[in-house]
């Protein structure tokens, strides 16, 4: 047996052992009713602190570098970015949050404990990935929706030339109706050298996702699951059509928003959505709502292309303290038994 089917043979036994804790955690917890469940994503634009990592290459966000990213500037866009999560739910705080480029564990503890989100009470989960620029994925919980019960990275083989790149968090938790709810947060290998290049990165990153799922319909075959986060590819493209044959259902893909937005991207001109998120048959059925948030303070004018184009932190090399991300959040609300 080669190294792979090693850790494919482990990862195998951790999910069972795992999938096996939340059934006996669903059974010894009392339900406790709960009206709705909402979930944003947001890739939050390179979301570093202003220092340095030796181990990383994070250069670009310094002080001292050509951006000149500074304490103030970190400061407000961790500010900037708690507005825009706490602008997505009119009715309360949203329960769930996968957050994509979020640089590691002390802009996570500002970004909850210290930014204009402090008093919303969010925990959170993230990875420690082997990413060379260091960036990560989180996932924001309010404890009083969710409970995690178990998680853990899961680590994307290397093909071909293959840089290191994000885990995919995996979180295993709770819901305040009772249900065992599994959800993954992704950061798929980027679109760099081409598509058509790229393309095998991120078949790994779907073979790897794939596999974690199998394993979970191997102890649950009707368990809850929702994946999402930033593809970097299309509702259209293999990596996705991959994931929907393992019974997942893209919820977003057709998902729209205010003032004329069609996707959560924008390049020359056209909106498409890089960032998805994906339901197993069960949650699809409770899914009452997705949607783009676009309010205007998230956008500015678009002046080559016309229309509007997300605010974000730099354009080009020009900071911009009203920015926020070149992403704009999905939002799902599903509807709790």
């Amino acid at each position: 047996m080669n190294s792979t089917s090693q850790m494919n043979a482990a990862d195998f036994r951790h999910f069972l052992l795992t999938c096996l804790l939340c059934v006996i955690a669903h059974c010894a917890f009392t339900p406790v009713m709960a009206q709705s469940l909402t979930l944003v994503e947001l890739n939050t634009e390179n979301l570093f602190d202003y220092k340095h990592d030796s181990l990383k290459q994070d250069e670009e966000f310094l002080p001292e570098s050509t951006r000149r990213w500074t304490r103030k500037r970190y400061w407000r866009k961790l500010n900037n970015i708690a507005q825009e999560l706490l602008s997505c739910r009119e009715d309360g705080i949203p329960d769930l949050i996968a957050l994509c480029e979020v640089e590691n564990d002390a802009v996570m503890q500002d970004l909850t404990k210290r930014s204009l989100l402090r008093n919303a009470g969010y925990e959170y989960l993230m990875t420690e990935s082997p990413d060379q620029r260091g960036i990560d994925v989180a996932l924001l919980y309010s404890p009083f929706a969710f409970r995690p019960i178990s998680h853990y990275s899961l680590r994307v083989p290397l093909v071909g030339d293959m840089r290191p790149t994000r885990d995919i968090l995996y979180v295993c938790g709770q819901l305040q109706s009772g249900d065992t709810l599994h959800v993954f947060v992704v950061h798929a290998p980027s679109r760099y050298g081409g598509e058509h290049r790229s393309r095998p990165f991120r078949k790994s990153a779907a073979d790897r996702l794939c596999l974690s799922l199998d394993s979970i319909r191997a102890v649950a075959p009707d368990a809850h699951i929702l994946v999402t986060g930033d593809f970097n590819d299309f509702t259209d493209s293999p990596s996705l059509q991959q994931l929907y044959q393992h019974q997942l259902h893209n919820l977003t893909s057709e998902a729209t928003g205010q003032n004329g937005v069609r996707g959560t991207y924008r390049f020359q001109g056209e909106w498409d959505s890089l960032d998805h998120v994906l339901a197993s048959p069960s949650m699809q059925s409770k899914m009452e709502q997705a949607f783009i948030h676009s309010p205007l303070f998230l956008l500015e004018e678009d002046e080559r292309y016309g229309g509007y184009i997300p605010r974000c932190t730099y354009n080009g090399m020009r900071y911009q303290a009203a920015g926020y991300s070149d992403h704009l959040p999905l939002v799902v609300r599903f509807r709790l038994d």
